[in-house]
């Protein structure tokens, strides 16, 4: 099975409203994203927010753009251009946040864009939690996380919390088992 068929596979069994982590490889990332992007989205009718913190908006979109996976209802609240010092243009479906350790601000634009498509459902990805680990302190990135989940479960949102293996350490996988209903690997080659 595919790496995006055992994404989108795993997060159809899940009910409304779930956090997840999923622990995936790094040569596994954009297959992961597909598969949450454009199979389990598009099965379930949702609007995406992609939070990125570890690669910029414009990369993923130019990946989405390749496959061609529509970006309708894909957004992105893109925290590392900003810090990167990225000259690349700024797509329409990009908010961008000044850096990841900005983390109110991340949580305010989710919302704003939550609030901009009401009405629909909603999957929120957050990558990765190894990168916002990097750049913020992780008693503050631990309250950060039960706030967002907990906001997100309220509203009804799907929320999956991108876990890089090779950078996870044991602070983080503590961290995730508090706010995840699940923790999901990937195994598809």
């Amino acid at each position: 099975m595919s790496v995006s068929s055992e994404v989108s596979d795993n997060l159809l069994k899940l009910p409304e409203a779930s956090a997840v982590t999923l622990r995936l490889k790094a040569e596994q990332y954009f297959d992961a994203i597909q598969g949450m992007v454009d199979l389990f989205a598009t099965k379930k009718d949702l609007d995406v927010i992609y939070v990125t913190t570890t690669v910029p908006a414009q990369s993923i979109i130019s990946a989405l753009e390749v496959l061609e996976i529509p970006l309708d209802h894909i957004w992105f609240v893109d925290c590392i251009s900003q810090i990167m010092m990225s000259t690349e243009k700024r797509h329409a479906h990009a908010i961008q946040v000044e850096s990841p350790t900005m983390l109110e601000n991340i949580m305010l634009k989710v919302e704003f864009l939550m609030r901009k498509n009401e009405g629909r459902n909603v999957l929120v990805v957050l990558d990765s939690i190894n990168s916002l680990a990097i750049h913020n302190n992780m008693k503050i990135l631990n309250e950060f996380l039960h706030i967002l989940v907990n906001n997100l479960r309220a509203r009804g949102a799907y929320t999956v919390i991108f876990s890089m293996q090779e950078y996870e350490t044991e602070e983080i996988r503590n961290m995730l088992v508090l706010v995840s209903d699940e923790a999901l690997e990937v195994s598809g080659a």
